[in-house]
């Protein structure tokens, strides 16, 4: 601790670390021209970092370096009960190893104050138009998922500084950002800003109120939970000024799917951003929170606002305490976190997105950046004349159309959006089309609670949008089982299927096995989506229905005006709603624990929690990177889903037929993901996506799709499970060759804990995503990167070489890959090393995360 720094907030009763202070005796006025991300970062050196390392720390912040590592202290981890369970199943496994090495299990906790949100794990198995369909789901997800569940309230009792919010109550990032974030934190006297990590790609919601919030992989998270700074170089930091104003009717989704696309074309990714100017204060915090949740889709680690009035505003209508609220702008405003004390702010880089060129837009049909106006949609071939009605579903069907996700559900005005337009429908006679599967899966209960006191919960559940859980559903790629009959005709006919979701998440096999492609679209688009039935429909122009008269009804008049949204949200969303929904979620006094055993008993027939084998067998072996066989040769963006999906497990699958043999029913199969406690399980989806294109697999000339790998030297074709098991038995070391930004996506562990598993031991690629590179660090994967302008083409490469790594590991080094031939040639090719920091090396050299921090502990306390 720095403590000539810890001074008096003034006119509070509470001590600060004065920043400014330490800043400008380095550099006098340097202070005020920092951005905002570099004044938090500095103040948790100036409160964290050992007094040793703080000056040159400072000096990178205020030279705008990238020349040093420096610990960041995160002061919380959240969790999502999928990757927050993995993290834990991780270090009850750790317990077990340091027990085994004759150290005391029960000192393995969590440093750093960690919760976890049970959201992840309900599948919307009884739709929205069906009677009591929350209730019904949550028995299912309660029946399924027995065994997580039973292992989760364990670690709420065995592991210190871990608490649980139980499942039906909400999506971490929207519970974040509606009670968890203090934004300023007040602990043991010292006021300080709150910052955090999350094992989710979408932690950045919260970044909306003015915090730094991250979103890592659960190895990452885990590296926080125990203690461990999580080193970082200063990141480039982007302005992004947002100018003018929205033009009526438009909403915030519009608005994010616009500058989605906007931000990839500026390629900013692993960069974090701050949105200010006229147009970011005019944007409620319901708004902000909607493009701050999208960061990843736009490729950033961050997407930041400052704290402003309209902070101030949200935290007295979401029920925070007043000294808590007078704390946030007291310490802002003399901490220079205040906007109007970020006018001198340098950026390197600044970018400038108008407000009132957006129109309406939706993203498809499988990238979140793929936007397209609902205006241009017939013109770009996606749309069409709609078909006559008959009993039989168009082409281009919409079988899913799911009001979901916390990037919509908690703005407010996009909920109140859909609900009016619900209204308007009802009232002219308008019906969602049969085959359309509805939900409504709002992040807070609070939704509820609002739309009742307005009235309008009715008018969604009238047109088949009925509450079917509070938790992330069909976003994460839980939309449940379709009706049989729809299902067989989508099959008999060969249909295009689609699914129109107001979630951030849209990549090809990730909504529903029988969805071709996915489009994402605010929360009343999706209403009127499930009206017209189908993608292939101008929802501008053509004619949605006729009212009793004999009318026609278009979407212009069924849209709600905002003046309509905005009498709504001011009359009927209150703070005692959020207190009603919250104080009980997290002041309930707990029940005194009984005394519990600090080893999990770990069930053996379990296929949902298993003890992790990461310091048995080929693991606890040396990664030598000699010898290596390309397990696949894969093109550009390829994500996360591509390389360890999370959606419904299919009987014919690999994972399926596994869980078949361990006596599971097809019907409680569940998701990949929430399976994921049980390596046996997951490492049987690694790259199990229909969607793949390994290019060592052809056919007819082409690349042929799905889950399909060549073992060689044999040249033999086969399902890429059975690949891997051959490999496995053969003890043969693997690569992957890949192309640019590899890992988008979600912050999914096992898209690094599967390859690891099947052997792979390097990843070549033109560029990674941010998380999923830190992820393979932590599983002791070596990522490296071909120079500029050079990729797996330039070399010829067609997996049937063999590959060596030659060189010492050392941060952004270059190494050499050696590539053999079939014909016995040898070629030399220079690649980066993408160990960043001096910190990976080590985690790298060790294993992994987990074996770094087992070797730290047992010789700080076994000796």
């Amino acid at each position: 601790m720095n403590t000539e720094f810890r001074k008096q907030l003034p006119g509070a009763s509470v001590d600060f670390y004065d920043t400014r202070e330490a800043v400008e005796s380095i550099k006098p006025g340097a202070y005020d021209t920092l951005p905002y991300t570099s004044k938090l970062l500095a103040e948790n050196l100036v409160r964290k970092c050992p007094p040793e390392a703080l000056t040159d720390s400072l000096k990178q912040i205020i030279d705008n370096k990238q020349d040093l590592d420096f610990p960041w202290y995160p002061a919380r981890v959240v969790c999502h009960d999928i990757l927050g369970q993995t993290a834990l199943v991780d270090l009850a496994g750790l317990r077990d190893a340091i027990a085994e090495r004759g150290g005391d299990p029960a000192l393995v906790n969590p440093v750093v104050p960690t919760q976890l949100i049970v959201d992840h794990s309900l599948a919307v198995e009884h739709a929205g138009f069906e009677k009591d369909a929350f209730d019904k789901n949550r028995a299912i997800e309660n029946r399924r998922n027995e065994d997580r569940f039973h292992f989760i309230n364990w670690t709420k009792k065995a592991f210190k500084n871990v608490d649980v919010i139980q499942p039906g109550n909400g999506i971490m990032h929207q519970i974040n950002l509606e009670k968890m974030s203090p934004v300023i934190h007040h602990v043991d006297g010292v006021a300080f800003p709150d910052t955090l990590v999350g094992t989710d790609s979408h932690t950045p919601h919260v970044d909306a109120l003015g915090v730094i919030a991250i979103g890592v992989g659960g190895l990452e998270a885990e590296n926080v939970m125990l203690g461990r700074p999580s080193y970082m170089r200063l990141p480039e930091i982007i302005g992004v000024e947002l100018t003018g104003e929205r033009q009526p009717g438009i909403t915030a989704t519009d608005i994010v799917l616009a500058i989605t696309e906007f931000l990839r074309n500026e390629k900013v990714v692993s960069s974090y951003l701050e949105f200010f100017g006229e147009g970011a204060a005019k944007l409620t915090i319901g708004d902000r929170a909607t493009i701050s949740n999208m960061t990843p889709e736009y490729g950033a680690s961050a997407g930041i606002f400052y704290i402003d009035e309209q902070t101030i505003d949200y935290l007295k209508i979401t029920g925070r305490e007043p000294e808590q609220v007078q704390l946030v702008e007291d310490y802002a405003k003399h901490t220079g976190l205040w906007a109007d004390g970020m006018s001198k702010v340098k950026y390197q880089r600044v970018l400038q997105f108008d407000l009132s060129t957006v129109g309406r837009n939706i993203a498809g049909p499988s990238n979140p950046h793929r936007r397209v106006s609902t205006a241009d949609l017939a013109q770009q071939g996606i749309s069409g004349a709609m078909e006559p009605q008959s009993d039989k579903m168009p082409d281009g069907a919409v079988i899913i159309a799911a009001i979901t996700s916390c990037t919509n559900t908690s703005n407010p005005r996009n909920v109140v959006a859909a609900a009016l337009l619900a209204k308007k429908a009802n009232e002219l006679g308008l019906e969602r089309k049969p085959w359309v599967k509805t939900s409504f899966a709002p992040g807070s209960k609070v939704a509820e609670l609002y739309l009742n006191d307005a009235q309008l919960l009715p008018e969604l559940e009238q047109l088949g949008f009925g509450i079917v859980g509070f938790a992330c559903t069909t976003c994460n790629g839980m939309s449940g089982a379709l009706d049989p009959s729809i299902q067989q005709e989508i099959v008999d006919r060969d249909l295009y299927a689609t699914a129109v979701l107001s979630g951030n998440r849209n990549f090809d096999g990730r909504i529903h096995p029988y969805a071709k492609q996915a489009f994402l679209a605010s929360p009343p688009l999706v209403v009127a989506y499930a009206i017209a039935g189908t993608i292939r429909f101008d929802i501008e122009k053509d004619v949605l229905g006729t009212d009793n008269a004999g009318n026609e009804i278009r979407l212009k008049d069924i849209w709600p005006s905002d003046e309509e949204i905005d009498a709504i949200v001011k009359a009927h969303v209150k703070p005692e709603q959020f207190q009603e929904v919250y104080i009980p979620m997290f002041d309930a006094t707990p029940a005194l624990s009984e005394s519990i055993s600090p080893l999990y008993d770990w069930r053996p027939q379990s296929t949902y929690i298993r003890r992790p084998p990461y310091w048995e067998g080929a693991l606890a072996g040396e990664r030598a990177l000699k010898g290596m066989r390309p397990l696949a040769v894969l093109g550009d963006n390829i994500t996360t889903d591509h390389l360890s999906p999370s959606n419904a497990i299919l009987r014919e699958s690999a994972a399926g037929e596994y869980l078949h043999k361990m006596g599971l029913p097809e019907e409680d199969f569940n998701s990949y993901a929430t399976h994921r406690g049980d390596h046996l399980t997951a490492q049987r989806a690694t790259f199990a996506n229909p969607k793949l294109l390994n290019e060592m697999v052809q056919e007819a000339g082409k690349v042929k799709q799905g889950s399909y790998a060549r073992v060689e030297p044999e040249g033999q074709e086969m399902r890429m499970w059975e690949a891997i098991e051959t490999y496995m038995a053969r003890k043969q070391a693997l690569i992957i060759i890949a192309g640019a930004d590899y890992g988008q996506g979600s912050s999914r562990d096992w898209a690094a804990k599967g390859v690891r598993l099947a052997g792979v031991e390097a990843i070549v690629a033109e560029g990674f995503e941010r998380i999923h590179r830190t992820n393979l660090v932590g599983m002791g994967v070596m990522p490296l990167e071909f120079k500029p302008g050079e990729n797996r083409a330039t070399y010829g490469i067609d997996g049937t070489e063999t590959f060596d790594v030659e060189g010492e590991a050392a941060p952004r080094a270059e190494l050499t890959l050696v590539i053999h031939r079939r014909n016995g040639d040898t070629l030399k090719v220079p690649v980066i090393c993408r160990l960043d920091t001096k910190d990976e090396v080590l985690v790298y050299k060790a294993g992994g995360v987990l074996q770094r921090f087992a070797e730290d502990f047992l010789e700080s306390t076994v000796g």
